[in-house]
């Protein structure tokens, strides 16, 4: 049986996305190891204990364990995480010491990247990694990270034995931002849990979330902090010009400067003179989501930069048509025309734009469900899982990459 070490520093699979560092992400180690341990690939996923009390380890389900490894005081900004990694590290090689080790160490962003580049040249196994963000495409979106960070990814970039993304899109842009990797690039398209994430009762799922059934609704799902582009969505309502217009905000707080951004964002709404057109909700369980998502005629995703974009994925999975900007892998899940509207130039009026032409064409709109509906369908965890399994299985019989 394969044993997977998989690192995820800064964020736990066990917290709920939507607010601080918590995001797709988690949502993607979460259902992705999950899936891989039910395909029988046997994975512990360490991240760092960021609060008392925790337990040393959770059984997620048979065959996924979480391990809260203690690094450095608990509550630490992301931004601190660069001064305990080696603590992180030395508490992984112990653990997996105790544990019987690991064929294959798979790293989830950058911060994990660096830690795993270290466990590959100590015990010798095959190093993947999924870096979900770079420091390069955010500041090609106007989010500059600082040099270390990306001089960390290039040197990522020169040891791992493959490098996973999401999308053609996302292969193609870190070819033109980085070059050829010394290992292999394989795509690994997310999945969504169809269970959950399906066409529903639209007055049914409205009626749930006590709002009207004949108003517009428009939803942003994500973290509140300017890379998603929360402005954007309330800016967009407010060029719409349609007083019965209604836009749910889900989501938390995000980084550093989450409390200020989140406050901004309020007295935007203010300044606009939307506050009876706007909600803002608390981050919401991932299941209950799907609720949200049915309840909508429009899902918009105004982001800077996005690797994926999970949020695109789970409306489409409901039926919801989108409005996405055309960046990253969100114009490979949004198909322009048909099942949403990609907006190049994240414009609020252009934002707005596309939103009306899907509010004031009902058939157009219909359409448009039943195509993103059939779209999502061949996203599945269990496919991902499947493709993940084979990369392990190749790695561990191929010659490691030598670190350049």
């Amino acid at each position: 049986m394969q044993r997977v070490a998989v690192i995820s520093l800064h964020t736990s699979p066990l917290v709920q996305p939507g607010s601080g560092d918590s995001g797709g992400m988690n949502v993607y180690v979460r259902e992705l190891v999950s899936s891989l341990a039910q395909a029988g690939v046997e994975c512990v996923t360490y991240t760092r204990a960021d609060r008392p009390g925790l337990p040393p380890e959770v059984l997620i389900e048979p065959g996924h364990r979480v391990v809260h490894i203690e690094a450095g005081p608990h509550h630490l900004p992301k931004e601190a995480l660069c001064d305990v990694l080696d603590a992180f590290t030395d508490g992984v090689l112990a653990h997996l010491e105790r544990d019987g080790g690991a064929h294959v160490v798979h790293a989830n962003y950058w911060l994990s990247g660096v830690v795993a580049h270290r466990i590959k040249h100590v015990l010798d196994i095959p190093f993947v990694a999924t870096f979900h963000t770079l420091a390069r495409v955010k500041a090609e979106g106007g989010d500059p990270e600082p040099a270390w960070r990306d001089r960390a990814e290039a040197e990522i970039t020169t040891c791992a034995d493959a490098i996973c993304v999401s999308c053609t899109e996302e292969e193609n842009q870190f070819r033109r931002l980085y070059g050829d990797p010394e290992g292999r690039i394989e795509i690994i398209a997310p999945g969504v849990e169809h269970a959950f994430f399906a066409p529903g009762d639209r007055g049914g799922a409205r009626a749930a979330l006590d709002l009207p059934d004949d108003r517009p609704v428009l939803l942003f799902v994500g973290r509140i902090q300017p890379l998603k582009g929360p402005d954007v969505a309330v800016r967009a309502l407010y060029e719409l010009g349609r007083p019965d217009a209604l836009l749910l905000v889900v989501g938390g707080a995000s980084g550093s400067n989450g409390v200020r951004e989140h406050d901004e964002i309020r007295e935007l709404v203010d300044e606009l003179g939307l506050h009876d057109q706007v909600r803002f909700v608390p981050p919401q369980p991932h299941h209950i989501l799907s609720t949200y998502y049915r309840a909508a005629d429009v899902v918009v995703v105004p982001s800077r930069s996005e690797s994926f974009g999970l949020v695109a994925l789970e409306a489409a999975a409901c039926g919801i048509p989108v409005v996405a900007s055309a960046v990253g892998g969100l114009l490979t899940l949004v198909d322009h025309g048909e099942t949403g509207f990609l907006v190049p130039d994240r414009t609020p009026t252009h934002v707005a734009e596309a939103v009306a032409r899907i509010l004031d064409h009902p058939e157009l709109a219909a359409a448009m469900s039943v195509r993103a509906a059939e779209r999502a369908s061949s996203y599945t965890w269990g496919f991902a899982a499947a493709r993940l399994r084979r990369l392990y299985h190749d790695l561990t019989v191929d010659h490691l990459v030598v670190c350049t």
